[in-house]
């Protein structure tokens, strides 16, 4: 008896030091960190010089000029250096591309019909992708992932964070929007596409418009189906044959939300004509949209204001078409917010989407004020896409996607010096990084 409870003894110390070990380790991770005497471009409420940023379990738990750091916290002495929020790029291939000659590290879009729209980029996303930590290097912590504008409706974009232990962990949002183009650039020209794909704008249009009638009925036959099965157990009905179910249809099965307006379409346009068909597209199926690309819509600006919708501009570095004068394009993010428009920048890129910032400090030279092209990049794009109440500025309770920089984050001199994606610090190593210090002899 005696060997027995001094089995259990030993037991329960071992159990009691297991436990004090995984608190142990448990408390380590979630030690807060504390950025000291940084200045903070906090988004939402104004400039803090000299202030204190907290983290802790992965959120924003402090922020301000005398803000409370814990006892127990890490704290890292940031005098000199420029802190905000982890910058969002609305528009990539991050993840669905790798070596942009090589086919086989391509999954950009599925070229086999027009209407795509239950493709999930999450189905082929790449967590592992070496173009992820190039772009988060340089203050990117969050960006939407879509297929190539080569369809009319080719798939629904996700909405991911650059940094997380796996590719669940990193698609935030899967479906969170679909995109409609309409620029032309869909229209299948070669000879061998002519006879199954639209080869004219009116064509393409035709196209989308029997695709949301389609889901329209297809919605209306569930709906039946769903009322008919909830009839057949009560009162005079219980003794009638059950319904027979609808067969799937996972293309019109993906347009449903999007007709109930429970997720928005992400209308690309570039001329004002074509913008004109999109939205009146948006409109006659009451679609939630947002409005993309429209570079070379200058005489149709205040058509677009009057949307009231975001519009994602870009990509800013376009020539303008010979008729339009040299700074239409450049000007186009200004021009759009003197009238109320709540503008995103994209990169609409994945080998370059790191440039995302000097985008919008490029627009700013062009009479964007300054306030507004940092929202650009943020806050806008954060309550674009419902992420607003944990991303896009630096607010108590908000994810701690922070970055810590030389100066200002708009201007290409600036280095990034550290990236925390959810409060965790984010190794500041690329392949790029590697290859340097390689050769370097670092």
């Amino acid at each position: 008896m005696k060997s027995y409870r001094s089995f259990i003894n030993h037991g329960s110390k071992m159990l009691v030091s297991f436990i004090l070990a995984l608190t142990a380790v448990a408390f380590a991770q979630q030690k807060p960190i504390a950025l000291k005497g940084g200045k903070l471009l906090t988004v939402s409420h104004g400039v803090i010089e000299n202030g204190v940023l907290v983290m802790a379990n992965g959120k924003i738990s402090a922020i301000g000029p005398d803000a409370a750091i814990p006892g127990y916290a890490r704290v890292i002495d940031v005098t000199g250096m420029t802190i905000y929020p982890g910058l969002i790029d609305s528009e990539t291939n991050l993840g669905l591309t790798e070596i942009s000659a090589e086919q086989m590290t391509n999954d950009l879009v599925e070229l086999s019909e027009e209407i795509m729209p239950h493709m999930h980029v999450y189905d082929a996303f790449h967590a592992e992708s070496e173009l992820i930590p190039v772009t988060r290097l340089n203050g990117i912590t969050n960006a939407i992932v879509a297929p190539e504008s080569r369809d009319t409706l080719p798939g629904q974009d996700s909405f991911i964070q650059l940094f997380g232990k796996s590719r669940d962990e990193m698609l935030l949002v899967r479906d969170v929007a679909m995109p409609l183009n309409f620029t032309g650039d869909q229209r299948r020209n070669e000879s061998r596409d002519k006879r199954k794909y639209p080869s004219t704008r009116m064509g393409l249009a035709a196209q989308l418009r029997q695709a949301f009638l389609d889901a329209q009925d297809y919605q209306q036959h569930w709906a039946d189906y769903e009322k008919k099965k909830d009839d057949a157990g009560k009162g005079d009905q219980k003794d009638k044959k059950p319904p027979t179910q609808p067969k799937r249809d996972l293309k019109l099965e993906a347009l449903v939300p999007y007709l109930e307006g429970k997720k928005p379409i992400v209308l690309a346009a570039e001329e004002p004509s074509d913008l004109e068909t999109a939205v009146g597209l948006a409109r006659e199926f009451h679609l939630k949209f947002i409005v993309n690309h429209v570079s070379h819509t200058q005489p149709v600006l205040d058509y677009v204001a009057s949307l009231k919708v975001p519009v994602i501009v870009g990509p800013i570095y376009e020539d303008p078409k010979p008729y339009e004068r040299y700074d239409a394009v450049y000007s186009l993010p200004a021009q759009l917010q003197k009238r109320g428009v709540k503008i995103i920048f994209a990169s609409f890129d994945s080998h370059n989407s790191r440039n995302l910032p000097y985008q919008a400090g490029f627009a700013t030279a062009f009479g964007l004020p300054y306030d507004e092209a940092l929202k650009a990049i943020t806050l806008n794009p954060a309550e674009a896409w419902g992420m607003s109440d944990s991303l896009g500025s630096l607010d108590v309770g908000k994810t701690a996607n922070v970055v810590v920089a030389t100066g200002d984050p708009l201007d290409v001199r600036t280095n990034v010096k550290q990236v925390f994606v959810a409060g965790q610090e984010v190794p500041m190593t690329s392949k790029q990084t590697r290859l340097r210090d390689m050769y370097s002899g670092q």
